[in-house]
């Protein structure tokens, strides 16, 4: 039996229908599926179709967690679940497939969703655009001739369109928060560490990566993270615990906050006009909601220095990374890479122990630079990007020349990176359009372990204005 009424309701209030049995889990994942079949061929969301499992799990008795019941997508990059292709977006791991569940992964399942496929990812997850020759091009609900982010284009589209109301995603340098500004959704980038990564996560070794979900509402977000996000047993680096639910937090108001505010990026590039137009849109809000606004045109760091210390060490951890794939599946073949990773991994090569090393010393210092900022305000605001979403094939780490690719993408990415470096909370926020119609967000960034502000002030926003994306008409691929 249809459910027509899918996609009017967030994750929170589809389990709530499951609880009191006016839908079950088979029906939810019946108008999920149906919902891929139809629009996956406009936008290239779901690269993996689990079909057959899922209708056999939502049959059986789910865990009574706080979804129950409802459609879930797992990223196909560096998230296992048991028997099932995990690519990374790359053609040289096209044979690979997960032996167990990831300890995510099962904490999603406890959470009582019903993991149906897997979604699109760029390879190896390094463009800010779910491009590639592998999985090919996703592109965005809004106006599919544009991106919709990355590397987690994917889950956004796929919950942008109305397939599923989250998806789990994965940000290393900006890879939840970008598709989630672009493609008009809350993402969570947690504090480091807050979810966990094992058992294997040595891909995680130098702390850039976090995992959560993207979502269309706030409490989503939050709840999922209470499900998600407490220690390993065996974790060496857990993050201090929180205080209470998040969910608690976002019914509790967040007082009179000291909020920064800034769209300073290292080389200098002032953001489009659409961007600033927004940016300055929700500072005044932001005021109007009666909280402190701090205006920050310059900060003291040497981002620099930073960026090149980081890209050391992720350099460092791809090189690593490759030696290990090669002693598993032998030398790539030319074609089994794509150009982007390609030169990466080559120039990775090249790197030194003490380049590495010292790369790690630059980041934590400067990390410690940039942590100390928060001593005198709560909350720092800069846009997600610096421009709306691009046209597809504007960043085409195929046929794009790397050097060239990069370049591009300086004027549209910029400010989501050092706070992968700091492990800082950072959430991104649906908070405008251009005036093309696409989806534009703005960037919200708590003291290191603090989500609990970000959840109160974004549910105030959210309560205050609900997301302007969506108050003026839904995606082109929607329904």
């Amino acid at each position: 039996m249809a459910f027509a009424e899918y996609d009017q309701y967030d994750a929170t209030g589809l389990a709530h229908l499951v609880r009191k049995k006016d839908v079950s889990p088979r029906e939810l994942l019946d108008e999920a599926i149906a919902r891929v079949e139809r629009h996956n061929p406009k936008v290239n969301a779901v690269v993996y179709k689990g079909y057959d499992e899922a209708k056999k799990t939502a049959e059986s008795k789910l865990p009574d967690g706080p979804f129950k019941g409802v459609p879930f997508l797992i990223k196909d990059i560096s998230m296992a679940v048991a028997g099932w292709p995990m690519t990374n977006g790359s053609h040289y791991l096209r044979n690979n497939v997960s032996e167990s569940d990831a300890e995510l992964t099962k904490r999603y399942r406890a959470s009582g969703v019903v993991i149906f496929g897997k979604t699109n990812t760029p390879e190896f997850g390094i463009p800010g655009t779910t491009e590639g020759r592998h999985l090919g091009i996703c592109r965005n609900p809004w106006n599919p001739n544009h991106s919709s982010g990355g590397s987690s284009g994917g889950a956004a589209a796929s919950v942008a369109s109305g397939m599923v109301p989250m998806a789990h995603g994965s940000d290393g340098l900006g890879s939840i928060r970008i598709p989630s500004a672009q493609c008009g959704l809350v993402g969570m980038k947690p504090t480091q560490f807050r979810n966990p990564g094992g058992p294997d996560d040595r891909g995680r070794a130098h702390g850039l990566i976090c995992d959560h979900v993207l979502t269309r509402s706030v409490r989503d977000s939050a709840a999922m993270l209470d499900a998600t996000g407490y220690p390993e047993d065996d974790s060496p680096y857990a993050p201090p615990p929180k205080a209470r639910p998040y969910l608690d937090e976002i019914q509790t108001p967040p007082g009179k906050l000291r909020i920064a505010f800034s769209t300073e990026v290292p080389r200098g590039i002032n953001p489009t006009g659409d961007v600033q137009k927004v940016f300055d849109d929700t500072v005044k809000l932001l005021g109007e909601l009666g909280h402190t606004m701090i205006a920050l045109p310059k900060l003291p760091i040497d981002w620099r220095r930073l960026y090149r210390a980081q890209g050391m060490v992720s350099g460092g951890m791809m090189a690593a990374n490759m030696e290990e794939l090669i002693a598993k599946l032998g030398e790539p073949n030319p074609d089994d890479l794509e150009p982007l990773a390609l030169v990466s991994w080559k120039s990775a090569k090249k790197l030194s122990g003490a380049q590495v090393a010292q790369g790690l010393q630059d980041m934590r210092l400067i990390s410690r630079q940039i942590i100390a900022l928060w001593r005198d305000f709560d909350v720092m605001l800069n846009p997600v990007t610096l421009a709306p979403p691009p046209e597809i094939g504007h960043l085409d780490p195929v046929n794009v020349d790397p050097k060239e690719f990069n370049r591009r993408q300086s004027f549209v990415f910029g400010y989501t990176p050092p706070f992968n470096i700091t492990g800082q909370p950072s959430l991104s926020l649906p908070m405008g359009k251009s005036s093309t119609g696409l989806p534009i967000g703005m960037m919200f960034t708590g003291r290191y372990s603090d989500e609990a502000t970000l959840y109160r002030l974004a549910a105030q926003i959210e309560d205050a204005r609900p997301w302007q994306p969506w108050a003026s008409g839904k995606p082109q691929v929607w329904g």
